[in-house]
Formats: structure tokens, sequence, C-alpha cells
């Protein structure tokens, strides 16, 4: 199994490095070919799903307080082709139409565990429950029995959650839906385009304050992280998209609620030297790419709910927190 605890702390991540002009230049022919030779899918249904124009956008960001070593900057003008994207993301409804259409079992099934927030496990059936937490970060539980079904473990269900988003599904769960659906995961620069809103350089989709006029726009931590959610946006777990406000394409829970795979590999610095059209990032990689926050982010500790933050995680792993949304290319 390659659910490594470390990299829920960020271990083996490489530094950023200068790149030999050489090597440059031999990068970006190489990103150029794997740019046009990227997978396309045009035969799912577009039902659910919002067409962007595509087009030039400023990608990325050199926010002071933002996290350099994720590879968050430099700012760049990057171009995308149209696309479609989910207004939301896949739900338990259509994941659960998945699973009885192919009868596909998560990786999380097969392991027989998943990660679950400490918070959210009954205290009372914590010791029965939990095998092991990830060391550094114990509020990151193996639960025997999670999944896509069970979200907080065996106790649990999702009979009341059908519009919410559906967790604990790797990436490679999430890229056989796609799969199953004539989708395909959005790279991470149609991501952050879709995220954006038609904004320019703004922290969140909405613009550069958290909470305009104190009015709560996105699904995250309020309290003292991790003991303490207030829950002052109006829950401390996934919620249904449409709780918030769509962002100006008309795309909901793009910041915040859960984390979103994307189709990438991470790389801090590959982006320094590859192309600025339909960017799709390294052949290869230990992690991919994950954007857009959860409910369990908090300045105090996982500042990343900002539309260029990002983050990583190997593509077997699965989490309470983790979900994603399709794209569909223009035909």
């Amino acid at each position: 199994m390659k659910k490594e605890f470390e990299l829920f702390a960020g271990a083996g991540v490489p530094h950023p490095c200068c790149v030999p002009s050489a090597a440059r230049a031999a990068q970006l022919s190489q990103s150029r070919v794997a740019s046009a030779e990227r997978i396309r899918s045009t035969r799912g249904s577009v039902t659910g799903m919002n067409k962007l124009d595509g087009g030039r956008f400023l990608m990325g960001t050199d926010y002071a307080e933002g996290f350099p070593r994720d590879g968050e900057g430099p700012v760049r003008e990057v171009t995308i082709d149209p696309f479609y994207i989910d207004v939301s993301p896949v739900s338990n409804a259509q994941f659960r139409e998945f699973v009885m259409a192919t009868e596909y079992r998560t990786e999380a099934e097969r392991f027989g565990w998943s990660f679950v927030f400490k918070g959210h496990i009954p205290p009372e059936r914590y010791k029965q429950l939990v095998d092991a937490t990830v060391p550094g970060v114990g509020w990151w539980c193996k639960v025997n029995g999670s999944d896509w079904r069970r979200p907080e473990g065996p106790d649990s269900s999702i009979e009341a959650r059908a519009d919410h988003p559906v967790v604990h599904v790797s990436w490679n769960d999430a890229a056989e839906y796609c799969k199953w659906a004539g989708k395909r995961l959005p790279a991470e620069a149609e991501w952050e385009h879709a995220a954006r809103g038609g904004l320019e350089q703004k922290l969140y989709p909405w613009g550069d304050e958290l909470t305009p006029d104190g009015r709560h726009l996105c699904n995250i931590w309020q309290g003292d992280f991790p003991a303490l959610d207030l829950g002052e946006d109006g829950y401390t777990g996934p919620c249904p998209p449409q709780a918030f406000p769509p962002n100006g394409y008309g795309l909901y829970t793009m910041t915040g609620n859960v984390w979103e795979w994307c189709s990438d590999w991470f790389h801090p610095s590959y982006h320094v030297a590859a192309t600025r059209t339909n960017p799709v990032g390294p052949i290869e990689g230990a992690g991919r790419v994950m954007k857009g926050g959860s409910y369990l982010c908090h300045k105090s500790y996982c500042n990343r709910y900002r539309v260029a933050a990002k983050t990583s995680n190997t593509p077997d792993s699965a989490t309470t927190n983790l979900g994603f949304r399709c794209v569909r290319d223009v035909a």
C-alpha cells in the first residue's frame, strides 16, 4: 500500500531548483509534446456541466503568505482551450450510480480502511475504530471500515447525504469514474481557471476578502484547529455544494468543502520551464495535484483554500475530505 503517512506532513517533496538552460529547453519541448498529446474526452453528457470559453488567464500567485514550496508562483500567463466542467463535485448519488453500473470497488474498500478526521469519530468508539494515526498530524486516523459509503467509519452512512460530494475516493477511483462517464479529471490549469470565475489574481473565487461584510462564502474551519470547529459557516463537515453561492462561472464550492483531484502529477517547479498552452504537468511523479482546500482548512494550519494554492497526495490515497469533479472537452 502506498498511503505513506509522511506525505501528509509534506515529507519527500523536492525543493524547487534552478534548471540548466539545456535541461530547461528539453523540458519545455517535452511539455509541449505532452500538451499536444494530452488525453481528451468528448463523449460524456454535459448535463450538470457549464461550458467555459478558455483563453488566457494569469495562473499562480506571488502572495506573501502563500506556500512557495508548493509551487504557487510565479504568476504566469496561461492559455487553455474551451472545456466543460461539472457545476458541483461528483455527489454520493452520482458515484452510487457508477458503482451500481460497474460493480466497482474503491481502493479504500479493497484496503479495508481510510483516513478519518479524529473529531468526527465518536469518543466512545475511538479505541475500537482507530488502528493508527498519522505521525505529526494525529488528527488523521486510520479507521477500519471507512469508505465512500461509510465516511466516518462502519457506524456512519450516506443515506441522508445523496447531494454531498463523494469522499474517500482515490485519484485512481476518480479516474475510473471519469472514464465510465466519458469525461476526465481537470488539469490544474483548467481547475484554477474555472475556480477564478473570471476574476484576475484574486485570492478567492469572489475576491480578496475571506468574509466580506462578515458573510461566510465557503465551508472551512472556524475556531481552534484541530480542537474546536465553531461551525460559524454552518458546517463542521462536508456540505451540499449549493449551501454557498456559485462563482462567476456558476460553479459551486471551488473553495473549501472538499479537496478536488486534478489530473497533473505534482512538482513544485516543473511549470517554470513548461509550456504555457494547455499545460498538463510532468509525465510522472509521486503524488497528484489536489486543489481547493476543504472544511478542515484553517489559516493557522492550511491556508490552502485560496484558488492558486495546491497540495498533493499519492494516487491511491483517500480521506474524508477529498473528492473530485469532472471536465469534458468541447468536440
